[in-house]
């Protein structure tokens, strides 16, 4: 197996400032941009901040983005330097309070996506007199219970028992090859246009490809894998919805987290209106960035 000690180098996207701050007893890597008021973006898989630059140059000059990695992605700390069940949404909403401690942020809007939309909801239930408003892209919530095991839909999530695997990062990381065809994979196909990604397919590989992040990024399957086969099974615990006001939008054609999905979002959230972004898959953010900013502009202008 090959050895890459490899430095990443954080892309340079105009306005962007980058910084560690302790939190929760891990260093945790922050782009920032902008001025006004906050808003915490938080990533999903496979991302870490850079996925947001798209709409930077659209909010920045009303509002201050906060960009962190998530624990095990991009700069942050990996306190588990190999597989681990330790990094799921409850310690991950910890270093999202402890962040916001850190930044002096009382109350914040929080736009999240993926990983990040369960994060939040985790947030939201302990944390709620802090945040302005909740903004989801594609939000996996427990309402979607085992429609994630209907046979049509099986050979699109396969990926998160693989990952599981003791050996899936060893794999996959064995070179800049292995790794580009495994995000390659991901990234077209779960976009509306398999091309999206091109011009910064690079720029994931070297993310990647740094020390501990795909197992990093790994280890959020291990971890969260109890609470998925929970949800599939139907056997989640009832928890009472979430009161924070709620916007989600929707890409139409993703294929792993569905847009008809968001018939039960009412089940889980009292205050949640759902659009659909007709143009985009699993990406909105990256694959529509001026609807993705029109949409989270007008959702936070009155709140906070």
């Amino acid at each position: 197996i090959q050895e890459f000690p490899i430095v990443f180098k954080q892309p340079d996207v105009a306005g962007v400032t980058h910084a560690t701050v302790k939190a929760n007893g891990i260093d945790v890597h922050v782009a920032r941009a902008g001025a006004g008021k906050p808003l915490v973006l938080l990533h999903g898989w496979p991302e870490f901040w850079y996925v947001w630059h798209k709409v930077v140059p659209l909010l920045a000059d009303r509002y201050e983005l906060i960009m962190p990695d998530l624990r095990g992605f991009g700069a942050t700390e990996k306190p588990s330097k190999g597989k681990s069940d330790q990094n799921g949404a409850p310690i991950r909403s910890e270093d999202l309070a402890a962040l916001a401690d850190a930044l002096g942020l009382d109350t914040f809007g929080l736009v999240s996506h993926d990983v990040g939309s369960l994060i939040a909801q985790v947030f939201a239930r302990e944390h709620s007199e802090r945040l302005a408003g909740l903004f989801f892209f594609n939000c996996v919530h427990p309402g979607i219970g085992s429609r994630w095991l209907v046979p049509e839909h099986l050979a699109e999530i396969w990926y998160q028992s693989f990952q599981q695997k003791d050996w899936a990062a060893e794999l996959i990381g064995h070179s800049r090859d292995t790794c580009r065809i495994y995000l390659k994979n991901m990234l077209a196909h779960w976009a509306h246009d398999d091309h999206a990604f091109a011009p910064d397919l690079e720029i994931w590989v070297d993310n990647f490809m740094a020390p501990g992040n795909l197992q990093g990024g790994f280890n959020w399957y291990v971890s969260a894998n109890a609470a998925r086969l929970a949800v599939m099974k139907g056997q989640a615990p009832q928890l009472p919805p979430i009161e924070t006001p709620t916007f989600i939008l929707w890409g139409r054609h993703d294929p792993v987290i569905k847009a008809e999905w968001s018939d039960t979002v009412g089940a889980h959230f009292t205050d949640a209106t759902v659009e659909i972004a007709e143009d985009a898959g699993h990406f909105v953010h990256y694959e529509t960035p001026e609807l993705a900013a029109r949409k989270i502009a007008a959702f936070f202008a009155d709140r906070g």
